[in-house]
C-alpha cells in the first residue's frame, strides 16, 4: 500500500487520528473510488464539490474561500489507473501545497487564474471522458453520496470531536443568553464560540418568543428576547456537518410547552430506534407520522421535514412518504421533530446496531424518552 498522507491529525496538541489509521482510510477510499470509476466506464472522476473533496482527502483539505459556495479553489482528478492530481491557479498553489495538499500524494497541476483549463487537461491526463460532480458538457454527472454515506472509524473520530466541540460551544452560548439580547446578538455569540474552536457555522436559525412558535425556519431578524430563546445551528469541519438545537426560558416553563418538548423527544426516540440498516426513507416517515399521532399530534409531520441522515451534507436525504433511500451501518443522523414551539434536534450515529449521541450536553437539562425498552436522551429547556 502506498503512503497517502504523511502526518497525524493533531488538534490543540492532541492526536485525533494517527498517520497509519488516516492512511488506511485514504487508501480504502481511493480503491473504492477507482473501482467505482471503472464500473462507470469512464477514464476518471473529476471532483470539485467541497463535500467530496473533504471525503476523498479524509478531511485533510479545505478549499472553501467563499463560505456559501459549493466549490472551492481547486479540483481533484482520480483516474481509472489510480493516479491522483489537484488542479488550481498559480496564485493559490503555494498555500495549497503548504497548508492543504502538501502531506498528501496528489500531483499538482497549475494554470493562470485567467486561463482555467481544468477539464481539458484532466481529460488528457485520464485519457478519456470523465465523470464530474459539477455538471459540465462532455462529462457524466456523478453523485458520490453512495460512496461516502457509511463512515470509517477515523471519520467517526473526527465526527465525535466535532459533535462534542459544537455541543460545548452551544451550551456555552446558551448559558450566556440574557433577556434583552437580540437574535443577532445570540447568533454572533454562538458563531464566535464556534469560530474560536476552528469550526465553521453553516446554518443560523436563532429566534425568540413568538417567532419560535410561528416559524419552523426562523432565521434571525433582530427581535429582542423577552422569555424564550432558541439556538438552532449547523457546524462544519473536516467536511462533516453537525446539527443541534437548544432552548432557554426565563421564568417557569409553561406546562403545555414542557409537554410538547416531551412529545418531540418521544418522536425523536422513535426515529432513532427505527434508524437501523435497511430501513427505508418511507418507513422512517411512517414512524414519525405514527409517533406524532400517538403523542396526540396527528398530522404534525406535515408542517416540516423530520430530518434524516447527515455526514458530508447537513442532510444527505430526508424521510419522505415515498422515499426509497435506505439506512446503512456507520451512518449519522440528524432528526428534528418539532411540535409548536417544542423541538428535539441532535446529531447521532448508528454504529453496529447501536445509537451514539454525538452532541450530548449533560450540563443542560435532559429528557429521557423510551422506545422498545431503550432510552434515547434528548435536550430539555434550560430554565433560568
Amino acid at each position: 500500500m502506498s503512503t497517502r498522507i504523511n502526518k497525524d491529525l493533531v488538534i490543540s496538541g492532541t492526536t485525533l487520528v494517527a498517520q497509519s489509521a488516516w492512511n488506511d482510510e485514504l487508501e480504502q477510499k481511493h480503491q473504492r473510488l477507482v473501482e467505482w470509476i471503472k464500473g462507470q466506464k469512464v477514464a476518471g472522476m473529476l471532483i470539485r464539490r467541497n463535500e467530496n473533496v473533504a471525503w476523498i482527502t479524509g478531511g485533510a483539505v479545505e478549499l472553501r474561500v467563499l463560505t456559501p459556495a459549493e466549490t472551492g479553489v481547486a479540483s481533484i482528478l482520480v483516474t481509472a489507473e489510480g493516479k491522483r492530481y489537484y488542479f488550481t491557479t498559480e496564485n493559490e498553489a503555494p498555500r495549497l501545497h503548504e497548508e492543504e495538499f502538501g502531506a498528501l500524494d496528489f500531483e499538482p497541476v497549475t494554470f493562470p487564474w485567467f486561463a482555467d483549463d481544468t477539464l481539458q487537461t484532466a481529460e488528457k491526463l485520464a485519457g478519456g471522458a470523465l465523470a464530474f460532480d459539477t455538471p459540465l458538457p462532455r462529462t457524466t454527472a456523478a453523485n458520490l453520496f453512495p460512496l461516502r454515506q457509511s463512515l470509517s472509524d477515523t471519520e467517526i473520530e473526527r465526527y465525535k470531536w466535532l459533535g462534542a466541540q459544537t455541543a460545548a460551544a452551544t451550551a456555552e452560548s446558551l448559558n450566556n443568553v440574557e433577556p434583552g439580547m437580540s437574535e443577532y446578538d445570540m447568533e454572533a455569540m454562538t458563531a464566535a464560540n464556534l469560530l474560536k474552536r476552528g469550526i465553521l457555522p453553516s446554518v443560523y436559525l436563532f429566534a425568540v418568543d413568538d417567532r419560535i412558535f410561528k416559524y419552523k425556519h426562523a432565521v434571525p431578524r433582530g427581535a429582542r428576547l423577552k422569555q424564550y430563546g432558541m439556538l438552532n445551528l449547523c457546524s462544519r469541519k473536516f467536511g462533516l456537518a453537525i446539527s443541534i438545537t437548544r432552548f432557554v426560558h426565563f421564568g417557569k416553563l409553561p406546562d403545555e410547552l414542557a409537554a410538547r418538548f416531551k412529545s418531540a423527544a418521544q418522536v425523536n426516540a422513535a426515529l432513532l430506534d427505527a434508524s437501523r440498516e435497511g430501513t427505508t426513507s418511507a418507513q422512517l416517515f411512517k414512524v414519525a407520522q405514527d409517533a406524532y399521532a400517538a403523542e396526540g399530534y396527528p398530522g404534525e409531520e406535515r408542517f416540516h421535514h423530520q430530518g434524516g441522515p447527515t455526514g458530508y451534507g447537513e442532510r444527505e436525504w430526508v424521510a419522505t412518504p415515498d422515499g426509497t433511500e435506505a439506512v446503512v451501518n456507520n451512518q449519522a443522523f440528524a432528526w428534528n421533530p418539532s411540535i409548536r414551539g417544542g423541538k428535539a434536534e441532535d446529531t447521532a450515529l448508528l454504529r453496529d446496531s447501536k445509537i451514539e449521541w454525538l452532541t450530548a450536553t449533560p450540563q443542560l437539562p435532559v429528557i429521557e424518552a423510551s422506545v422498545n425498552g431503550q432510552v434515547y436522551p434528548a435536550a430539555g429547556v434550560l430554565v433560568k
